[in-house]
């Protein structure tokens, strides 16, 4: 699908929805057998078992549920597939919702709101909940997706092929305090040169998903946006310094792979990558030596970037009920426990680094203490906005010349504002 036709189809979807709803009524209610579909955005074997072996636990206690299908959507294009199955009357019962298209979401009136459900659900524990990860996903006092992930980014290491090219690794960086982007690019840049694996990956970047380069340009202070989200951030100098420097990495230092180029970092292709904890299932047991450390600090210090995705039940589909049933047992203590495997919890008894240690064997609990735990406390959401379909597209042009090794990276960054400023004034 072209990218102008995949922004208006997420655009109409959500504007029919929000029309549908607001007209009231609502999918004929199916007095059968619930056969119900989640869409995730996960097709991991280690992810779709535990949700099916969830599923499966739910089903024996609930005859009326005959099905639970956990329907992955590829990442790189996730809403606009979803969003056009809702426009295309296929909507899924329950669904995997990002941070950045959560405003639209919540706000549309497509969800279904769930305070009531989960509050009533036997030994939910509601109020185990930390605020804080529920307030992207609340409207007008109500609850419309339960705050499935809030995962920090970390880096995660191949310390093998670091000591191949004679680097320091960023354990040793961190023990001797410079753990820094400036020492961190030099020793992706110096292992490309010595190894020809790539140095750094920020995953599912690969050019066009550019709102992960937030996990970079923050540690320069630098914002898409102001905080009440009507000022472009692009053109500040904190974002053109940041930009800059990884203007320079990928195209003087190859400290980053270009344009064109692809390196996976868990086959081995890469000495770091900055991603979240639930990668760590694609690590093999038999594989290279390897880390997770937080991300190095930057010029404003240290910091950390959250990513956080929603689970809501669609208010049209005919076993919303049901599905927000399932999706209270999805979510209950116990099943939040082994879940933290990989999709870190918004429960507050949880986030400890004992309690996740128990269901993350491959992970240290100083690892998750370091990266997860104070990333929660301390990190800032990836960027947001309501109209992020249409924001994020025209960034993304915006940002296209920028990519090239003569670009000029304050008038590239001045012409994203250009184009984005009346969209945030709106």
């Amino acid at each position: 699908m072209k990218p102008g036709k995949g922004l208006a189809v997420v655009a109409a979807a959500l504007t029919g929805v929000l029309a549908l709803s607001a007209c009231g009524g609502g999918e004929a209610k199916d007095k059968g057998p619930a056969s119900l579909r989640m869409t995730v955005w996960s097709a991991n074997e280690a992810h779709l078992k535990l949700f099916n072996d969830i599923a499966d636990e739910y089903r024996k206690s609930h005859p009326n549920v005959a099905e639970i299908k956990f329907d992955p959507l590829p990442f790189d294009n996730y809403t606009t597939t979803l969003t056009t199955q809702i426009a295309g009357g296929n909507a899924p019962d329950l669904a995997w919702v990002f941070e950045n298209s959560a405003p639209d979401f919540v706000a549309s009136g497509a969800l279904l709101p769930l305070d009531d459900t989960l509050k009533k659900a036997e030994g939910y524990q509601y109020d185990d909940l930390s605020p804080a990860t529920l307030k992207l996903w609340q409207n007008g006092g109500k609850l419309y997706a339960y705050p499935f992930s809030t995962s920090p980014f970390g880096v995660f290491v191949n310390t093998d092929l670091l000591k191949k090219a004679g680097q320091k690794t960023p354990a040793e960086l961190i023990a001797a305090g410079q753990w820094t982007w400036d020492n961190a690019l030099a020793a992706a840049g110096a292992t490309q040169q010595a190894t020809g694996k790539a140095g750094l990956v920020i995953r599912d970047f690969d050019y066009k998903g550019w709102d992960n380069l937030s996990t970079f340009w923050t540690g320069w202070g630098a914002q898409a946006w102001s905080e009440d989200g009507r000022t472009c951030g692009f053109s500040s100098p904190e974002m053109v310094d940041a930009m800059t420097t990884l203007h320079k990495a990928i195209f003087t230092t190859k400290a980053l792979p270009g344009p064109g180029t692809t390196a996976d970092f868990f086959a081995g292709d890469a000495a770091m990558t900055i991603t979240q904890i639930s990668r760590a299932s694609l690590l093999k047991d038999d594989g290279f030596g390897w880390d997770l450390v937080p991300l190095p600090a930057g010029p404003k210090g240290p910091y950390s970037v959250v990513g956080q995705a929603g689970i809501g039940v669609m208010k049209k589909s005919p076993h919303a009920d049901v599905a927000a049933d399932f999706l209270a047992f999805l979510t209950n203590p116990t099943n939040s426990a082994k879940l933290a495997q990989f999709f870190p919890p918004p429960r507050q008894s949880q986030l400890t680094a004992e309690t996740l240690a128990k269901t993350n064997p491959k992970l240290k609990p100083e690892q998750l203490q370091k990266v997860v735990i104070d990333g929660i406390n301390n990190g800032v959401v990836k960027p947001n906005h309501a109209g992020q379909a249409e924001l994020s597209q025209q960034v993304r042009a915006g940002l296209d010349p920028l990519w090239k090794p003569d670009a000029d990276v304050k008038a590239v960054l001045d012409g994203v504002c250009a184009k984005i400023q009346p969209l945030l004034a709106k």
